[in-house]
């Protein structure tokens, strides 16, 4: 007797509790029941969901939404891990963001993941030689989300952008995993190089609303920037650094600031 196959839900918990908070959003808010339907409840399982909120969000008269929707199924089917890292930032933003209180408000509403996630589609499309693809889902990102990341920029999982207002990250930037930053952050170049000119972010950095980081310098894993700060050299691992240009001010104050999210200069208790 053939062994029966485990339901979805019962691998996949992120997308069983996105389905249980979409029925009961439906049940308290039943004018959003087509909204919530249309995103969550009619499709088989996560990465059919996001391609086609993906869709919905970067359709516009030069590319339908059924188009922009198989060209994410193409692109999930090819990279299942496209989808894995997609987890792994609606958790991160879960964890992370106070605002966040259910596993379906990323999905569904915030722009920072939703950006994020088209921006894994870009990337797939440009590695895969699919440029102009890729060009215009960074052109339509930029156009919906307010967010400019370019497709060949290398970005770990876990990330977390709040707010994700006027978010600029260069061609060849590279973020870490477990990243965490919030509004008008820019990874920049200083200049016309060919080669690597925006910086690398280690793993678990935490880099404050409006910060500048530029050129090809490495900021060190678990460190902080400093709202506001403009930082223009290398960055060593666990400290915080603020200022114009940004200086040393001290350590990074806990083993995770990513996660924490604490911003104040000094010692997290």
């Amino acid at each position: 007797m053939a062994e029966a196959r485990p339901n979805l839900h019962e691998v996949d918990p992120v997308w069983l509790r996105i389905c249980e908070e979409a029925q009961e959003s439906v049940e308290r808010e039943p004018l959003i029941g087509a909204l919530v339907h249309d995103g969550v409840l009619q499709h088989a399982g996560f990465d059919h969901a996001l391609g086609y909120r993906l869709a919905m969000k970067l359709a516009s008269s030069e590319m339908s939404a059924q188009t922009v929707s198989e060209i994410a199924r193409m692109a999930y089917t090819a990279e299942p891990s496209l989808t894995q890292d997609a987890r792994a930032d609606l958790v991160a933003t879960y964890d992370r963001d106070p605002a966040c209180h259910r596993f379906i408000q990323p999905l569904m509403f915030f722009k920072g993941f939703q950006a994020v996630q088209a921006y894994r589609l870009g990337h797939h499309l440009f590695t895969t030689g699919q440029h102009d693809l890729a060009y215009f889902v960074q052109m339509r990102v930029s156009e919906v989300f307010g967010v400019d990341i370019h497709p060949a920029a290398t970005i770990g999982k876990g990330i977390m952008i709040d707010h994700a207002h006027s978010i600029v990250i260069g061609e060849t930037a590279v973020v870490g995993d477990n990243v965490s930053m919030l509004h008008s952050v820019t990874l920049g170049g200083t200049g016309k190089e060919e080669e690597i000119r925006h910086p690398t972010i280690g793993n678990g950095v935490l880099i404050g609303a409006g910060a500048k980081v530029l050129g090809n310098i490495t900021v060190g894993h678990c460190s902080r920037i400093a709202a506001g700060s403009v930082v223009l050299q290398d960055v060593p691992p666990m400290k915080t650094v603020a200022g114009v240009p940004a200086k040393i001010v001290g350590e990074a104050g806990c083993s995770q600031p990513s996660v924490t999210m604490h911003q104040m200069l000094g010692q997290v208790d």
